[in-house]
């Protein structure tokens, strides 16, 4: 230390003897002009002369009084350099060179050069200010002088989050005033007049020393007075300044006011380095209960697409059918529901939560937590096992519908056809019983026993011609019982029935023959022409009325082809008529002649024809009908030919559809794989392009809700396939889902990049290189790689491998050992390599600081140095500490630490 007492002795002024003490540029060559802090051109104001004097002499004295020294007088006292030599070593705490004992001019100029030396060396550069300016008690560059040390020595190391000294210590006020009001501080002269910031800055660190909220902004002498005492008395920083310097001043001195905050800061420098541990807590803090919260949602979100999935698969598999065709298309309309309108965000639900997961492991991964596991039965495999599960529901049920509306359409038509052919023949055995039962033979004429034998003959024609409809019926009542055809009781019933007359007519028609021909052989006379009209009557009314029944069945038909196949059976049938009108005539002509034979014979005719019921009137009133039913039979075939050609419409109409959207899609699926891997640019860039990307397929979206209309026209139109395109709706929709899935995927992939790049501090350079590495070696350009391409790409980065080393390598990037790394593992491991991130012990000794260096920390330290719900938070998940030191209330922050990242023990 400088010999103060042996060199203080009276000295006269001498000539300078040259020395300046400029001093070698150093580090902080332009400190002074960085931080403004002299005019070396102006003249100082009066009152900041006089701010800066007192202030300076105190701050100076804070220091001297160490060496059991101090001044009076700023300008005086270090004019001979022995005080100002004594100054810096205190605050530097190192040794200056031996004083000069001289009191000539030459060793106060040489003492001070020695001073100013030392400045120099410390990084500043004193400009303009120079030994001899000091010796002459030159007041502003003495002043000058001092301001420059406290630079150096009280000011310059205060940086917060890399600012320069003097906004860094702007900003450490900012931060400890920002609670309480009326204080504002920004800048070193206004936001300071009233007093209330120094009174802020003393109560964020000793409140139990000032009562804040008694202090009135209208009283700033009162409380610049208050806080100066205060610091004096409790917290030895002297006073630097009066209340009505400041008062009194419109724009206190800068200089002044930052070396009197500088001592604050200092003062409270242990709290300092409790905030720096608490703003680490608090990060890490922050980082798990946003993870935390994440999981939560994970799994809130998971519940609910699991159970909706769970609600939906049993509706799918329902397979109980219903007995109309109204009731099943009620079904299927309800499934198109499903597919437009409680499907689709449930696919974006489900692509999102698997967002959601990754974005989640890839933060966990970040901040060195464990990876996520959420809780049995949700984890993403069980709701892509459950979606699939869904989807196989969704396809069989759909199916089923399909077929379900086939089936009641089928039993419709044959329950139609039923239900005619049965009224049919219903109608022609209605009272055929009661003739064969009638005795009539029994008081006949010869002559009418040949007739009646004859019109028994017609008759059992007549029942053999019926034998084939009789058999139809059955047939289809067979079918209708096979198919499930709800109403099969009754159909049945009226079948069996049917049966049953048909074999009791054949057993009367039986016993009458009989009788007949016992008859017979007593009978002689017979009309032949009677029996040959009844001959060719009997087949031409039963063509006739199978002629009826034909033109009135009815028909179901899926293309156009069948509808124009049965136009031409008809056509066919048409061709027929004028055969068939010339047997009708031809028949008429055997009545006729039996008429004129009888009346130019004389011969009086008992009534009709005794071998037929089947009167000209019959044989003309039907034939009536038969032209009556072409015509209609025309126009329904002409009308099922035009809604064949608007079904082949709608089948080309979408077939031109799929046609382009379903190659559209592979087209984009392709080209999204392409983008993927060959992605250049900064990782903003690749994320707005695929984002822009996606943008142009969402806005596709039209085009595919135009097949899904045209679609349903063909549902409702029942057309079950079509021949003009390979790609089925039910092919669209998924090729579409995957499509979006994959676009999400890819820019969720992206984001990760983004997230990794910024949390672990990647350049973009770096990230492109690691880019480029993986695409040269993905030589499948798939997006993963093997393990044998992985190492030579390992081996390209700089890696010297052996096989211990590597196979660690691989559990790392590849944990679920599938043989596949993938470029987000590579990503993550090589962040890892090359950056540092928050670990346990950091936390550990960040808590050790709030904690005083304690094992334990107490719920009040933490309540007094973490924000509420951080400190809550802590307070809630520690344990209470169990070491021998242990106090009451005591809490294990080690534990919890160590917890934070996944380990069992530091």
């Amino acid at each position: 230390m400088v010999d103060y007492h042996a060199a203080n002795q009276a000295y006269q002024y001498g000539p300078s003897s040259g020395g300046n003490g400029a001093g070698g540029g150093g580090s902080m060559g332009d400190y002074m002009a960085q931080e403004d802090d002299w005019d070396r051109d102006l003249l100082l104001d009066p009152a900041w002369e006089k701010q800066q004097r007192k202030t300076f002499t105190a701050w100076c004295n804070s220091h001297l009084r160490k060496a059991g020294t101090q001044i009076e007088n700023i300008d005086e006292d270090f004019r001979d350099g022995l005080k100002l030599m004594l100054l810096l070593e205190v605050i530097s705490g190192e040794r200056l060179p031996k004083p000069e004992r001289g009191k000539m001019r030459v060793h106060k100029i040489n003492n001070v050069n020695k001073a100013l030396d030392f400045i120099a060396s410390k990084g500043v550069k004193l400009v303009s200010i120079g030994a001899e300016e000091i010796v002459d008690g030159n007041a502003k560059m003495t002043l000058g002088m001092i301001w420059t040390i406290i630079l150096r020595f009280a000011i310059q190391d205060i940086s917060v989050e890399e600012t320069s000294a003097k906004e860094g210590l702007l900003l450490w006020c900012q931060r400890k005033t920002a609670p309480y009001k009326n204080v504002n501080v920004q800048n070193f002269h206004i936001s300071w007049k009233d007093g209330l910031a120094f009174n802020a800055l003393i109560h964020r660190h000793r409140p139990e020393l000032i009562e804040y909220d008694k202090l009135r902004k209208d009283d700033p002498v009162t409380n610049l007075n208050n806080a100066f005492e205060v610091a004096e008395k409790y917290l030895d920083i002297p006073k630097m300044l009066d209340a009505e310097d400041i008062v009194n001043t419109a724009r206190p001195d800068e200089k002044a006011i930052m070396t009197y905050v500088s001592s604050f800061y200092h003062a409270f420098s242990g709290a300092q380095k409790a905030e720096t541990a608490a703003n680490r807590i608090c990060k890490v803090l922050a980082v798990n209960q946003e993870n935390e919260h994440l999981m939560e949602d994970y799994e809130r979100l998971a519940s609910d697409l699991l159970e909706w999935i769970r609600r939906t698969i049993p509706w799918l598999e329902d397979r109980v059918p219903q007995k109309t065709i109204q009731e099943m298309q009620q079904k299927l309309e309800d499934f198109r529901d499903y597919r437009r309108v409680h499907k689709p965000p449930k696919v974006q639900e489900k692509c999102q939560l698997e967002i959601n997961f990754n974005t989640l492991q890839t933060k966990l991964r970040l901040s060195n937590r464990p990876a996520f596991m959420p809780s049995e039965g949700r984890m993403v495999s069980d709701i892509n096992n459950g979606w699939q599960h869904l989807e196989q529901a969704e396809k069989g049920y759909e199916e089923w519908l399909l077929n379900e509306i086939r089936r009641l359409e089928r039993l419709d038509h044959l329950a139609e056809k039923f239900r005619q052919k049965a009224s049919i023949h219903e109608a022609w055995t209605d009272g055929k019983e009661a003739m064969l039962k009638h005795r009539d033979y029994e008081t006949a004429t010869l002559s009418d026993i040949k007739a009646l034998i004859r019109k028994h003959e017609a008759f059992e024609s007549d029942l053999a011609a019926h034998q084939d409809r009789v058999e139809q019926i059955a047939a289809i009542a067979q079918e209708l019982n096979e198919l499930d055809y709800y109403d099969s009781h009754n159909v049945n019933t009226r079948c069996q029935k049917i049966c049953d007359q048909w074999d009791a007519l054949g057993s009367l028609t039986h016993s009458r023959r009989e009788a007949l021909e016992k008859t017979e052989k007593q009978l002689e006379t017979i009309d032949q022409l009677h029996l040959e009209y009844a001959k060719r009557a009997a087949p031409f009314n039963n063509w006739m009325e199978s002629a009826m029944e034909d033109l009135q069945d009815m028909f179901i038909v899926h293309t156009i082809e069948e509808i124009e196949g049965l136009i031409s059976a008809h056509d066919q049938f048409k061709s027929t008529l004028p055969d068939a009108d010339r047997e009708r005539e031809a028949i008429l002509a055997i009545h006729k002649e039996a008429q004129r034979i009888a009346e130019s014979n004389h011969i009086k005719l008992s009534g009709s024809n005794p071998y037929t019921t089947v009167t000209p009137q019959i044989i003309n009133s039907k034939w009536e009908k038969v032209q009556q039913l072409v015509p209609k039979r025309d126009h329904a075939l002409l009308e099922e030919q035009s809604k064949q050609q608007s079904n082949e419409h709608l089948r080309r109409q979408f077939a031109s559809q799929a046609n382009v959207v379903g190659p559209w899609i592979q087209t984009k699926m392709e080209e999204i794989g392409r983008i993927s891997i060959e992605m250049n640019g900064t990782l903003e860039d690749q994320l707005n392009h695929l984002k822009q990307y996606e943008r142009s397929i969402v806005d596709y979206k039209p085009n595919l809700d135009l097949l899904e209309q045209q679609h349903q026209l063909i549902q409702e139109a029942l057309i079950f396939d079509n021949k003009h395109t390979n790609y089925t709706m039910e092919h669209i929709r998924v090729g579409w889902e995957q499509l979006l899935t994959t676009i999400a995927r890819t820019i969720n992939e992206v984001e990760n990049q983004i997230l990794t790049r910024d949390a672990k501090g990647i350049s973009q350079e770096q990230m492109q290189e690691f880019r480029a590495s993986f695409n040269h070696f993905d030589k499948k350009q798939t997006g993963s790689m093997d393990s044998d391409d992985f190492r030579v790409l390992l081996i390209s980065t700089g890696y010297s491998l052996g096989d211990a080393e590597f196979n660690r390598i691989m559990s790392v990037v590849d944990p679920n050992h599938s043989g596949l790394v993938t470029f987000q593992a590579f990503i993550d491991f090589m962040s890892r390599e090359t950056t540092d991130t928050d670990t346990a012990d950091q936390v550990i000794a960040s808590f050790k600081v709030l904690a005083g260096d304690k094992n334990f920390i107490t719920a009040e330290e933490l309540r007094r140095e973490l924000p509420p719900d951080q400190a809550e938070y802590c307070i809630a998940r520690m344990a209470p500490y169990q070491g021998p030191d242990a106090a009451p209330g005591a809490l294990d922050y080690k534990s919890f630490s160590t917890a934070l990242y996944g380990e069992s023990d530091l």
